[in-house]
């Protein structure tokens, strides 16, 4: 039969026992009694329903303050990851560093905490335009990367951390790019100009104490601006034409320098040799004069005669003219003439040259004063002896 039939309860919540409705009420009446016990709220000597209301009151403001400190106390709950660590402030000052896993501190406004990832590798790029030390521009874009190594000094020591390492870098860059030239930033420089700027930019992070490590400096980009492009090539064709100038220069100088020097020294040479046999040939002949007077004064007829002859061989022989002396021989003398007169003078030195004149006026002396004596009758010669032994 439908809930709905004639002369039913058409209510079917209606039916429930009334039993079952008080015991419920009456077990949470126990409830709150025993919490408000708890805080001092029971019934206090068999009170009636003026006492249960203070309970119930009483029951509701602990619940409240209960609820509200749990909330509060869960608040101070937190997780650390591994890769990084939590800084833990008191009032605003370090109490500690807590390590990675599920931790827990007194929660705002008594404490707080900060988490620092010290693993994580983060990197920005900057492109800037700057002067080189041979006063052309450039521009360089470059890409730092880092890592926070110290969470403490990270967390305190520099309000921006990445603000100042923004700074730090470009300073850094221009620095070590104003210090080379054009050239060398755009062609074999570019892991010196790293190296130079990372060690540059984290020595002066170092010196604020900011906690940040750079872990490697790129040059993403190196190049010149449109606005110079044309005269930075015509700029650089002069100084390749300046070095390249300079380098002729240079090899003709090695090449001169070396001959000239060469000329010299054997010039030098030269004349020490003629100075040298100059002095020979006068000791020789100054030797071979003594030796010819010691031997004319043992024999002056002998040597007299002996000094025409050698000179006249020596002034005659270069000659072509052929001289016979037939007197008192009645023979035909046979003299092959073409064969004499085809023997060629030897050539001379230009040493030898000089000392020809020299030579022949010497063995002209000589003779004139050989050929008087040569006709001299040996009677002659005898009495002159005899009158100079007298």
């Amino acid at each position: 039969m439908a809930w709905n039939d004639p002369g039913r309860n058409r209510n079917p919540w209606g039916n429930r026992p009334d039993k079952g409705a008080a015991d419920l009420d009456e077990a949470l009446r126990n409830l709150q009694k025993k919490i408000a016990g708890m805080f001092g709220g029971g019934n206090r000597g068999g009170e009636g329903g003026g006492g249960g209301d203070a309970a119930m009151r009483s029951f509701g403001v602990g619940t409240i303050v209960l609820v509200l400190l749990a909330i509060w106390a869960a608040t101070g709950l937190y997780k650390v990851d591994a890769a990084e660590r939590a800084v833990v402030t008191r009032f605003g000052q370090y109490v500690a560093t807590t390590e990675p896993g599920l931790r827990w501190h007194m929660p705002w406004p008594i404490e707080s905490r900060q988490i620092v990832n010290v693993e994580s590798v983060e990197g920005f790029s900057d492109q800037t335009r700057m002067l080189t030390s041979d006063e052309n521009l450039v521009d360089i874009n470059i890409a730092v990367q880092y890592r926070r190594a110290e969470p403490v000094a990270y967390a305190f020591n520099v309000r921006d951390p990445e603000a100042t390492l923004n700074e730090v870098s470009e300073s850094a860059i221009r620095e070590v790019v104003g210090r080379n030239t054009l050239d060398f930033v755009l062609e074999a420089g570019r892991q010196e100009i790293t190296a130079k700027t990372r060690e540059l930019i984290q020595r002066t992070l170092d010196s604020y104490k900011t906690g940040i490590e750079v872990t490697t400096v790129n040059l993403q980009g190196v190049s010149v601006p449109e606005q110079v492009q044309t005269s930075q090539r015509d700029a650089i064709k002069a100084r390749e034409d300046k070095e390249r100038l300079a380098l002729e220069a240079q090899a003709y100088s090695n090449d001169i320098l070396p001959k000239a020097k060469g000329s010299a020294a054997r010039l030098l040479a030269d004349s020490q040799a003629y100075k040298a046999r100059i002095v020979a040939d006068a000791e020789g002949e100054a030797s071979r004069f003594s030796q010819l007077r010691e031997a004319y004064e043992r024999a002056p007829a002998v040597t007299r005669q002996r000094l025409y002859l050698e000179t006249m061989e020596e002034v005659l022989g270069s000659t072509n003219k052929v001289l016979v002396d037939t007197k008192g021989s009645g023979n035909m003398v046979y003299i092959p003439l073409d064969k004499l007169t085809e023997r060629r003078v030897p050539t001379l030195t230009l040493d030898e040259q000089r000392q020809v004149p020299a030579t022949a006026a010497a063995a002209a002396s000589a003779a004139q004063r050989a050929a008087p004596a040569t006709e001299e009758p040996a009677a002659t010669v005898e009495t002159r002896r005899e009158r100079g032994t007298r």
